[in-house]
């Protein structure tokens, strides 16, 4: 049986996305680098940027439109065929790099994601482009309301973009050459044409986009899948940075015009500044991870079909992006508050009856005026989140919770605790103030000889490294 044409290709292009950025970003070719791309690569409408001393939000997308050079004989080979219908964006990851450079942070977006789509309403992530693309929008208009959609979800300003094929994920394989990868079980998929047995494999083009493409027989489905994209991706920019391909003016040019024929980009990305400002990234120095999720429930859509999405812990993630970029500087600095000063309400993000109650008693106890918000909210991630200029009062709660994770959030009016299954809780009287570390969302790399699973983040979100000899399902 033949999949359908997008199910190739989910993972793809967003590997060759970031493959094709980062590797250009530590080649020390940059004028050459910057022409060569320049003249193949198609630019459409995009964001403004916000500076290049500033830090910097790429959003990479995969998808599944055709370049030129898609031949009907290349697209044999990579086992699909012709698009029909509208064009999804099946994967989407935002490249992270701090103000000046230094680690880079690659945050997968799953798909199926169910978010707030503007003017539209509740959809899958990877129906935004389709709507903004659909009565004339074109890619611009596609791109322009997936970037909002991004940017509503995750609060982190989309700098720039690059869009890629399935094409140019199959050509930045192919010039790399043969890859090793290590499986902690054996994997077969008739769908993607994945048979690879435990232990290590050299997968050449064909058998590494069947690798990134599996969807059946992994235990989480599209969530074990970002996980074998993000080691994928690790493992390649490994090679691309020790191999010899960014000393080797032929190989590097072979994997410039295939980057260039496959990808787009908005006009504001000037990939010589980039390189230069965050040659840093090449290094292999990038941390991978996931936005928190609850899972992959199934639901009824607004047409009252059953649909199968992955539902976002919304409650977790303006403390997860707080902990990828950083807690903004009035946050930092701000004093705590007095607690008898402080508006703060408790919601119970888990099935235990009359916690929202207990620890607002608690806070009580220790002085602020806490009331109690019934409001449904499923969380996995003890969190404080507040509204912007809040800080002081955020940060008092903060410190009668020790570990609690802290972000800001225009989705509440006030200062608010929700109680995760993490079991994170109020300090008892006279212990506040405490010692105790935040929440961590980023655990070190694993050991070589371990398995890359990353730890949990909400129930499904995974924050990871991956070294050498990590092995994934």
């Amino acid at each position: 049986m033949q999949p359908r044409a997008s199910l190739p290709v989910r993972l793809a292009r967003a590997l060759a996305a970031v493959l094709s950025l980062l590797v250009l970003a530590g080649s020390g070719y940059g004028w050459y680098a910057y022409r060569t791309l320049g003249s193949s690569v198609t630019q459409i409408a995009g964001p403004g940027s916000s500076g290049a001393s500033a830090e910097q939000n790429v959003l990479l997308v995969g998808d599944d439109h055709r370049p030129e050079g898609a031949s009907p004989e290349v697209l044999a080979e990579l086992s699909t065929g012709e698009v029909d219908g509208a064009v999804n964006t099946d994967t989407m990851m935002l490249l992270h790099v701090p103000a000046g450079g230094g680690r880079a942070t690659v945050i997968s977006l799953p798909r199926d994601s169910w978010v707030d789509i503007p003017g539209v309403g509740k959809g899958k992530l990877n129906s935004a482009f389709a709507a903004g693309a659909a009565n004339g929008g074109g890619d611009a208009g596609g791109m322009a309301l997936l970037i909002r959609t991004v940017q509503d979800l995750t609060g982190l300003h989309v700098d720039h973009f690059v869009r890629v094929s399935l094409l140019g994920f199959y050509q930045v394989a192919q010039v790399l050459g043969p890859v090793q990868v290590c499986l902690n079980q054996p994997a077969s998929d008739p769908y993607s044409g994945t048979d690879l047995p435990a232990g290590v494999s050299t997968l050449d083009a064909k058998q590494a986009l069947s690798f990134v493409r599996q969807r059946h027989g992994l235990p989480r489905g599209d969530l074990d899948r970002v996980v074998r994209q993000q080691y994928f991706l690790s493992t390649e920019l490994r090679k691309a940075t020790s191999s010899g391909v960014l000393l080797d003016p032929a190989k590097l040019r072979r994997l410039l015009q295939a980057v260039g024929s496959a990808v787009q980009t908005d006009p504001g990305l000037d990939l010589l500044q980039f390189a230069e400002q965050f040659a840093a990234i090449a290094s292999g120095d990038v941390a991978f991870t996931t936005i928190p999720t609850l899972g992959t429930p199934t639901i009824r859509d607004d047409s009252g079909n059953a649909v199968s999405v992955v539902a976002v812990d919304r409650a977790a993630l303006p403390a997860f992006v707080a902990e990828v970029v950083g807690e903004p500087a009035a946050y930092v600095d701000a004093p705590a508050a007095a607690p008898a000063a402080v508006d703060v309400q408790v919601v119970n993000g888990t099935d235990t009856a009359g916690l929202a109650t207990q620890q607002a008693d608690a806070l009580r106890g220790l002085g602020f005026p806490a009331s109690v918000a019934d409001t449904g909210t499923t969380s996995s991630l003890t969190t404080v989140t507040y509204p912007p200029g809040t800080e002081a009062q955020a940060k008092a709660v903060a410190e009668a919770v020790p570990g609690v994770a802290v972000g800001a959030s225009s989705d509440v009016d006030r200062v608010t605790l929700t109680l995760g299954t993490d079991g994170r809780t109020v300090a008892p009287a006279g212990s506040a103030g405490s010692t105790a570390p935040a929440a961590s969302l980023s655990p070190s790399a694993p050991s070589p000889a371990a398995s890359s699973s990353p730890s949990p983040v909400g129930s499904d979100g995974l924050t990871s490294t991956f070294s050498a000899s990590s092995c994934v399902n």
